[in-house]
C-alpha cells in the first residue's frame, strides 16, 4: 500500500528539542539544588518570577503534555474522585490526577515529577479555573498562592483596567521578594522585558509567514514550535531558537516549499488544540490538501505591549490584551482580521467541552461572522484533553463534508 502524504519536519528541530529540554534539565538541577521554583498560569507575570531569580514552571504546559500523549483520560477520574467535577477543565483534571496518581510524562525526561513550588501565581485573564487550581496545589504544599484578577470581556483596553492590573502586579512584589528572599533588581526585571519582547516579535513573525501561499507551516506544526515562546519567555533560549527558525521558514516561502503539498484550500483554527488528536487531524487536512494556516491559540504569546522602559504597565497592557479576555465584538474582530490576513477559505471552531473560556461556538459568534465575512464554518465538538469527548469517525466525517462544501462555493 502506498504510504499517505507525511508532514514535512524542520531542520530546526534538533535546536527545539535542545531548548524544550534545557528548560526542564534547568527545573530538575533547580529542585535538586534548592533553587526556588514558582509555578505560574501560562499568561501570568513570568518576567518578574525570572526576575526575582525563581525557576518558573507551567503547570498548563503539563497539561498539554498529557493530553498530547494520550494519558489524560487514565488520570481525570481520579481528579473527579477527590471532588473535581468532569465538566472543569481537564488541564486542571488531568494535572491533578497525574500528581495523586503519580505518573506524568516528565519521568522521560528524568524528572520524578513536576518540582515542588515555593510559590503559585494565578492570573485569571484565561479562566477562574486557573486560581482554583493553584489554590489546590497551594494547600497540598501549604505554600503562598498569589494572583492577578483580570477583568473578563474586555473590550476597549481602557486606562482604569491598566491602572488596577498595573497595581495588582505591583502587590506581588513584596511578598515574592519575601519568598524569593532578595530584592527586585529593576534593571534585571527590564533587562528580562526586553527578552520576552524579543521572542513576541519573532514567534509573530514566524506564524505569519503562513500569511504566503502556499503556506510553509502548518497549526499542527506551530502547537509544537511554540514551546519556547510559551515556556521560555524572558530567557535567551527561546530567541536563540526562533533565530534558527524564522530564516529557515522564509526560506521555505522563497522556495515555493508548502506544508501541504498541492495545497488547496485555508483554514483557520479558533479555540484549544484536541492534544491527543493532532497527529490524526495533521494527516487528515493533509489527504484533503488542506492548511490549516492560523490559530487564535498560538497568537495567544505574542505581546508587543511588552515595554522595558515601563514594565510594570506593559505587563499589565500585554496580559489584559489576549483574546480570551475580551468581548465578542473584539473578538470577531480580530477574527476577521486574521481570516483577511491570512487568506482563509473557512474556519474551524472547536468547540472543547471542558474549556468554555476558550470555545466561542456557542452564542452565535460562527453564524455572526459567515455573514459579515461570507465564508462557512465548521464546528468540531471535543476537548483539549480529555477523549471520551471526541469522536474519531464523526469528526473526520464532517472535516471531509466541510472541505467538500469549500469545493462547492
Amino acid at each position: 500500500m502506498a504510504e499517505g502524504p507525511q508532514r514535512k519536519e524542520f531542520t530546526s528541530v534538533n535546536q527545539l528539542k535542545e531548548a524544550m529540554g534545557g528548560h526542564f534539565a534547568e527545573l530538575a538541577r533547580a529542585a535538586a539544588e534548592g533553587t526556588k521554583i514558582a509555578w505560574c498560569t501560562s499568561v501570568g507575570p513570568a518576567e518578574l518570577l525570572r526576575a526575582l531569580g525563581f525557576s518558573v514552571y507551567f503547570p498548563e504546559n503539563h497539561g498539554a503534555m498529557l493530553g498530547a500523549t494520550r494519558m489524560a483520560a487514565d488520570l481525570i477520574p481520579s481528579a473527579n474522585a477527590r471532588g473535581f467535577s468532569p465538566d472543569i477543565c481537564s488541564y486542571l483534571t488531568s494535572d491533578i490526577g497525574s500528581y495523586l496518581k503519580g505518573a506524568t510524562p516528565l519521568q522521560k525526561l528524568g524528572m520524578a515529577g513536576p518540582p515542588k513550588p515555593d510559590v503559585l501565581v494565578f492570573n485569571t485573564n484565561q479562566c477562574r479555573d486557573v486560581k482554583d487550581w493553584f489554590q489546590f496545589y497551594a494547600r497540598e504544599f501549604n505554600v503562598p498562592c498569589l494572583g492577578i484578577h483580570t477583568p473578563r470581556a474586555i473590550g476597549e483596553l481602557e486606562q482604569s483596567i491598566i491602572d488596577d492590573v498595573t497595581c495588582q502586579i505591583q502587590a506581588l512584589v513584596e511578598p515574592l521578594e519575601k519568598v524569593a528572599g532578595r530584592k527586585l533588581d529593576a534593571d534585571r526585571l527590564a533587562e528580562i522585558i526586553d527578552l520576552s519582547r524579543q521572542c513576541t516579535l519573532l514567534w509573530k513573525a514566524v506564524l505569519e509567514t503562513a500569511a504566503s501561499v502556499p503556506s510553509p507551516l502548518t497549526f499542527f506544526d506551530a502547537t509544537t514550535l511554540m514551546g519556547p515562546a510559551v515556556v521560555l519567555r524572558g530567557c535567551q533560549a527561546a530567541i536563540d531558537y526562533y533565530r534558527v527558525l524564522l530564516p529557515e521558514l522564509r526560506e521555505r516561502v522563497a522556495d515555493g516549499v508548502a506544508a501541504v503539498e498541492g495545497e488547496r484550500f485555508r483554514i483557520y483554527w479558533e479555540g484549544m488544540p484536541i492534544w491527543g488528536r493532532l497527529k490524526n487531524l495533521s494527516l487528515q487536512m493533509l489527504e484533503l490538501k488542506t492548511c490549516v494556516v492560523a490559530s487564535t491559540y498560538c497568537n495567544s504569546w505574542i505581546f508587543e505591549d511588552l515595554d522595558p522602559r515601563d514594565p510594570f504597565r506593559s505587563m499589565a497592557r500585554a496580559y489584559s490584551s489576549i483574546f480570551i479576555c475580551r468581548s465578542d465584538d473584539r473578538k470577531e474582530q480580530y477574527i476577521a482580521e486574521m481570516a483577511a490576513k491570512f487568506k482563509v477559505d473557512g474556519i474551524l471552531y472547536h468547540d472543547a467541552k471542558t474549556c468554555p473560556n476558550n470555545s466561542n461556538s456557542r452564542y452565535q459568534m460562527p453564524q455572526r461572522l459567515q455573514a459579515k465575512l461570507g465564508r462557512p464554518f465548521l464546528i468540531v465538538n471535543g476537548d483539549l484533553n480529555d477523549l471520551r469527548l471526541y469522536s474519531d469517525e464523526q469528526t473526520r466525517t464532517n472535516i471531509e463534508a466541510f472541505v467538500e462544501q469549500l469545493a462547492g462555493t
